[in-house]
């Protein structure tokens, strides 16, 4: 048996497994597959034990197909394949069901993924291609979500920080005469405690002590977990990238020397640069819209009760509750300032609406 890898077979086999229809394929409901009549579509080509095989079901198995797929079927040969292959999904099927595998949870789990994907695809049918979406649409999108667009002022920070008070006065009287990064760099690297002790020789002298980057104060999107809020405040005091804050900035039992070592101005995309955005954030809604409405129906339809005391009582694997999720973890990798490098690009990317 040589085995065509592509999705439609594991779900045909699935629902033969655990279907008990004369036919293969699904029941015939609206309009047949392949622009077959449904006379053509009802006409047997194959009997398996007490199944039968239709015109239909083979018609609907090149249909399940994506476009590459369906052209390795083009000649008779192929489709004598093909028609082997679902002869072959049906006898393995009767034999799950002979040995009692379709009553197996992960069977029936598996199936019931299928015929969730299969109903979600449902009701996306219909759905306008991105290009389809009218130019007002777009313009409204924008209109009703310009703060989406907005992207405020960033800058990157730097620190020195120091434990005693005295020493940081002295280092910051220091810090005021430099004019160059690599002046920054060395002072960085004798008086910081944050410096490493191994100094990376290709790591930019201007970026030590990076503690990564950050927004204006207030915005939620600029917040830099690694930045005091004070520091943070004080790096957007500073007029030009090179400039040192003028005083020292504590922060717990620590104090900052602080330094601005870049800066990106703010930007507010037009409706043109963010349209391809806006019509993928249009049909995303659209989808969720869909979504939700079959939910409501079929949530009135077939009546949901959940006993949230049990739900409660469910006692998860003890090694389970040792791991934290992944957005919970500290990230692993530094840079030469002691800054999570994943910290050092934060708030520097994106092309959507979020």
């Amino acid at each position: 048996m040589t085995p065509v890898r592509v999705s439609w077979l594991l779900l045909l086999l699935l629902l033969a497994v655990s279907c008990n229809d004369k036919a293969v394929g699904p029941p015939d409901a609206g309009k047949p597959p392949g622009g077959l009549s449904h006379e053509q579509a009802a006409r047997v080509v194959a009997k398996v034990g007490d199944k039968v095989i239709t015109v239909g079901d083979f018609a609907a198995a090149l249909e399940r197909m994506n476009a590459f797929d369906r052209l390795r079927f083009q000649t008779k040969k192929r489709r004598r394949q093909l028609m082997q292959e679902l002869i072959d999904i049906e006898l393995l099927a009767q034999e799950a069901r002979r040995r009692g595998l379709d009553k197996e949870p992960a069977v029936q789990e598996a199936i019931r993924q299928k015929l969730r994907e299969a109903m979600l695809a449902k009701a996306r049918e219909g759905m306008p291609a991105p290009a389809e979406i009218s130019a007002a649409q777009v313009q409204e999108y924008y209109d009703s979500h310009k703060e989406k667009f907005r992207e405020p002022e960033r800058r990157r920070v730097a620190a020195i920080v120091l434990g005693d008070a005295d020493k940081a006065k002295e280092v910051l009287a220091l810090a005021k005469k430099i004019t160059t990064g690599l002046q920054w760099g060395e002072l960085y690297f004798e008086h910081s405690l944050t410096a490493p002790k191994k100094r990376n020789k290709h790591a930019p002298a201007d970026l030590a002590g990076d503690l990564g980057i950050v927004g204006p104060v207030g915005d939620a999107k600029g917040d830099n977990k690694n930045v005091p809020g004070a520091v943070r405040a004080a790096a957007f005091k500073l007029a030009k990238v090179g400039d040192i804050h003028s005083e020292l900035i504590k922060d717990k039992d620590h104090w900052f020397i602080v330094r601005l070592a870049g800066m990106s101005k703010g930007h507010t995309r037009s409706v043109a640069e963010a349209d391809r955005a806006i019509r993928v954030a249009i049909l995303q809604q659209m989808v969720r819209d869909r979504e939700a409405a079959l939910e409501k129906k079929l949530r009135a339809k077939f009546p949901v009760k959940v006993d949230n005391e049990a739900l409660a009582g469910v006692k998860l694997p003890a090694a389970l509750g040792k791991q934290k999720p992944f957005w919970d973890r500290e990230p692993t990798g530094t840079q030469d300032g002691g800054a999570p490098a994943s910290q050092a690009d934060a708030g520097s990317k994106g092309d959507g609406p979020n």
